[in-house]
């Protein structure tokens, strides 16, 4: 008997440990007197493979809400813009028909589902970061087999048909896309188009590009010939490298500032934008997921050293053309169980860590970063929660989407904040987030008359176990009263995936569940707005991989 009560009391004890009982502690500063730099925007980039879910159900309605969370517009990127095909979308798939030949080989320009894509966009004051790729069967050096059969599961290396070949005539190439930028300034108008940024092909180094170095060096040059022969003054740049692929942007960016270019013969090709990659790898360790922020933290790294080489970049616009925790957004939970953090609330935590360490790294390079696309949309008609890497699931919001929402109250500068329990940026970068204590990170912004500061309580490992009490203190806001307004993100707020399974995970949810879903999917404001003392301390509880904002007007 009395074994046994030592085994309760033991269980009780660990019990109480992880739901709060040995409660952490989190101290947090924020000196609004003390400026750092502008709050950029960068997080305002979005993109996918599919395109032509752009236009579709649901692929509207979230385009519309992303539109609408930004202050800014939203750049928006999206592969296989020029692939040959009728349209019907498939995962890691999309074409328009841009660019077929007739029997004597002439070009034949289609214009409508390129067009229909980018109206959605300019509908809803969104711009393309537009990509000019990938290889039209009819120009491919290899065109058959041309459609991929890929699914989750399948090798990658599958999905490499014709559409990933150099073209059989690099002057066909180029006026492809001069005709494409001409038909552009006809449409939306000079002054539209020149707040564009274009780009060629993607990952050229990694698993789009069956050509060598040189030929993809090729393709860039007729292709930025043709933009600026349509339109001098539009931006373009590259080389939307691999995250590991900082070699191959340094060999590109040599190219355009030194080599003969291949389709002018003069020394040089333009180079309005350098872009590219980064990543993070998770991986499942006993039935856990654990994240690597610091693996894409070491991208962001590698990439920044070697733009801050040449001198002749100094401020050029730079952009990160996917940044995301992993690689495949159409591989989903079920053949990919590493991908399991994306439906919850890990997704989130992960967003806020790893921008404001993007952010941090910025400054301490100097770079001109204007964007990091998160490469993360919607896949229509497809199972419900089946951890896409998306921010919708069939039209409901799911948590990560509203870390976006977050940001898009963040306005003015950011200004120095201060956590006891927050990481350092070398000890991500040598480590990760992997020690016993959690990330309670902190970003804050201040205008006019408005500050917001956005709280988190990461770790790279996928578990939920622990609450921690945050205590804030206010310095330099020259106001003895505020309204404070608190938005929060975890287990019972701004969570569809929790409300989703309590319904108890319905395949097919009649519609009052799927209100009560698209309800629950938006940011969701704890309690009501409410006065508070400046010099007094705020306090409250946040759970591990929660996130938190707090809203301040005077």
């Amino acid at each position: 008997m009395k074994k046994s009560k030592y085994v309760f009391l033991l269980v009780l004890v660990q019990v109480l440990f992880q739901t709060g009982f040995a409660q952490k502690k989190a101290t947090i500063e924020v000196n609004f007197d003390k400026n750092i730099a502008p709050m950029k925007p960068i997080w305002a980039w979005f993109g996918y493979d599919e395109p032509n879910y752009t236009y579709m159900k649901d692929g509207q309605k979230l385009l519309t809400e992303i539109s609408k969370l930004s202050p800014v517009p939203v750049y928006v990127r999206a592969h296989n813009l020029l692939t040959s095909g009728d349209g019907t979308p498939a995962l890691k798939w999309g074409s328009t028909n841009a660019y077929t030949e007739d029997a004597n080989g002439n070009p034949i320009y289609n214009w409508k589902i390129i067009d229909q894509i980018f109206d959605t966009y300019i509908k809803r004051g969104m711009k393309p970061l537009a990509q000019i790729g990938f290889m039209p069967e009819a120009l491919s050096t290899h065109p058959i087999p041309y459609q991929h059969k890929w699914k989750p599961g399948v090798r990658y290396d599958e999905i490499l048909t014709g559409w990933a070949y150099p073209p059989k005539d690099y002057k066909k190439w180029g006026n492809l896309v001069y005709e494409w930028v001409k038909h552009s300034v006809e449409r939306y108008g000079k002054a539209e188009v020149e707040s564009w940024y274009w780009e060629v092909w993607n990952e050229p180094d990694g698993a789009y590009w069956k050509g060598t170095q040189q030929d993809f060096f090729k393709l860039y040059d007729y292709a930025a010939d043709g933009v600026k022969r349509a339109l001098p003054s539009a931006k373009i740049g590259g080389a939307n490298v691999t995250g590991g692929g900082s070699k191959y942007l340094d060999a590109f960016i040599s190219h355009c500032l030194v080599d003969t270019n291949y389709a002018t013969g003069k020394i040089g090709s333009p180079l309005d934008a350098v872009l590219f990659h980064a990543k993070g790898s998770p991986r499942v360790v006993n039935g856990t997921v654990v994240m690597s922020i610091k693996t894409q933290l070491k991208n962001f790294e590698s990439n920044y050293r070697i733009i801050n080489k040449y001198p002749q970049l100094k401020n050029i616009p730079v952009i990160i053309g996917e940044s995301d925790p992993e690689g495949c957004a159409a591989c989903g939970m079920s053949t990919n169980p590493e991908n399991a953090y994306r439906n919850g609330t890990m997704y989130s935590s992960y967003t806020a860590a790893s921008f404001a360490r993007l952010y941090e790294l910025t400054d301490k390079y100097s770079i001109n970063l204007i964007g990091a696309v998160t490469w993360s949309f919607e896949f229509e008609n497809q199972p419900w929660f089946a951890g896409f890497r998306d921010l919708a699931t069939n039209g409901v919001d799911k948590p990560v989407l509203n870390v976006f929402r977050m940001f898009g109250l963040m306005k003015g500068n950011r200004v120095e904040a201060k956590s006891d329990r927050m990481y350092n940026l070398k000890s991500i970068l040598d480590s990760s987030i992997r020690k016993t204590d959690t990330d309670v990170g902190v970003l804050a912004t201040k205008d006019e008359k408005y500050a917001a500061i956005m709280i988190w309580n990461y770790h790279d490992e996928d578990k939920n176990i622990s609450k921690d009490l945050i205590s804030v203190k206010l310095n330099g806001l020259n106001t003895k009263t505020v309204t404070l307004t608190k938005y929060q993100i975890d287990n019972e707020n701004s969570n569809s995936y929790e409300a989703w399974k309590k319904m108890g995970s319905p395949q097919n949810p009649d519609a009052k569940q799927i209100a009560q879903l698209e309800k629950a999917g938006q940011l969701k404001m704890v309690g009501k707005p409410s006065k508070f003392k400046t010099a007094e301390n705020l306090q409250f509880e946040l759970n591990r991989q929660g996130v938190i904002l707090l809203k301040l007007d005077w």
